[in-house]
């Protein structure tokens, strides 16, 4: 047992002592962020038995008010054995760190604000739930895995789809591994592309938004509610598409799909040893790992969404809807050798792992890896040559034009680390 695992262990002692089942032992979680995805994790977690929602940070009224009426009229109705005493709502999630009752936070703020957000929570001893893709660099992502280590705190990525969609993935990880499809050779990963720079017009900022708050560490930029929507939305802002804040519809869904490619080799502590990009065009891009096994990026035309292995006695093609193998009966049919963890959903594996201290499916490494996958693709499609990449060191070989890409400035005014 590694020195982190054997502290995890001891640390969830208490809680097991306690009970987890106990109203009065319920982990205690604050929301970063109540957007669109936010607001989800907060349908679920007010429901959870085993959790207590007790604050929330968010720049927008219409959202705080949202979101307040959200949970307090929920738990006006279920009130828990120990009396829920209320919420901690401010505008700097900073002042829910402060609360020594706070076991935990989740962090569905746009991408650029979840570096800071993890090493200052995990600092302050808080267990961390972050959404994908957990970073915007390879050196932020490094240095929040390192925090999250140091302070010994239990990190879940949002990555469910290592633990929920029917378990699809997770059988075909196992079947992967357990030789269905003979010795893996490629991996294709059917995703959007890469981010631009953000173009859009200023627009009056709204009463009621603290804009230079969202826009936090990134650069400075006119409001526009594209960004940051001026109402209790319903959709995913289209942020998503902005380097400046993401890296384009190649992370956001890429998070998702290079992660099951990751998973399926066992590379979770690991990455490639070179990127080949094509001379043109946002498809396409190979990335080669020691052993061989090449990971492309890019929809195919008889395939759009999802993962593809390739192997030498067969494929397989796995999306959220669909899945299909060849041979065909392969799927149902294949008994695989390697039985991974199946917990009931990603928010109780991480309240289970908090509670027994082993490492949550989507742990931090795993998070950090997968999100290197996206950002080495952006790094190869912007400098369209090939790249040497160590992946223990995680810097590109003699190169520094390429290593100037791993990190970006931050406006210091909202990078408090």
């Amino acid at each position: 047992m590694t020195p982190r695992r054997t502290f995890l262990k001891q640390a969830s002692l208490v809680w097991a002592a306690k009970g987890d089942e106990s109203p009065n032992n319920r982990v205690n979680v604050a929301i970063i962020g109540p957007g669109k995805m936010g607001r989800s994790h907060a349908h679920k977690l007010i429901r959870n038995t085993r959790v207590q929602l007790t604050g929330f940070a968010e720049i927008a009224d219409v959202r705080t008010q949202h979101t307040k009426e959200l949970i307090e009229k929920h738990y006006s109705k279920n009130t828990p054995g120990d009396k829920w005493k209320g919420l901690t709502i401010t505008k700097d999630y900073l002042e829910l760190l402060e609360d020594k009752s706070l076991d935990a936070v989740l962090i569905a703020t746009p991408d650029h604000w979840h570096g800071e957000a993890t090493i200052r929570a995990a600092r302050a001893k808080k267990h961390v739930y972050c959404e994908k893709p957990i970073s915007l660099t390879i050196q932020e992502g490094r240095a929040m895995a390192n925090a999250v280590k140091e302070n010994k705190i239990v990190f879940q990525t949002g990555s469910q789809q290592r633990t929920e969609y029917g378990g699809k993935f997770r059988r075909t990880v196992e079947m992967v591994r357990s030789g269905a499809i003979g010795e893996l050779k490629k991996i294709r990963v059917c995703v959007g592309g890469p981010p631009k720079p953000c173009d859009l017009p200023t627009e009056p900022t709204p009463e009621g938004i603290d804009w230079d708050a969202w826009l936090g560490p990134a650069p400075m930029r006119g409001f526009n509610k594209i960004l940051c929507p001026d109402d209790v939305h319903n959709h995913f802002p289209a942020w998503r598409r902005y380097r400046e804040y993401c890296n384009g519809g190649l992370a956001d869904i890429g998070a998702h799909h290079f992660d099951i490619g990751q998973w399926a080799m066992d590379a979770d502590n690991t990455g490639p040893v070179k990127i080949i990009p094509p001379k043109e065009g946002e498809r396409d891009l190979k990335m080669i790992y020691a052993n061989g096994v090449e990971v492309e990026h890019g929809n195919t035309p008889e395939w759009r969404g999802g993962t593809i292995f390739y192997g030498t006695e067969g494929t397989i093609w796995v999306d959220r809807g669909p899945w299909k193998s060849d041979p065909e009966n392969l799927i149902k049919d294949f008994e695989a050798t390697v039985s991974l963890r199946q917990p009931k959903n990603h928010h109780d594996d991480w309240i289970d792992c908090i509670h027994s201290g082993e490492l949550p499916m989507a742990h931090v490494e795993a998070g950090h890896r997968t999100a290197t996958l996206c950002q080495l693709c952006n790094i190869g499609y912007e400098l369209r040559r090939e790249l040497d990449f160590d992946p223990v060191k995680e810097r590109f070989v003699n190169d520094d034009a390429a290593n100037k890409l791993t990190d970006r400035k931050r406006r210091k005014k909202w990078y408090r680390v």
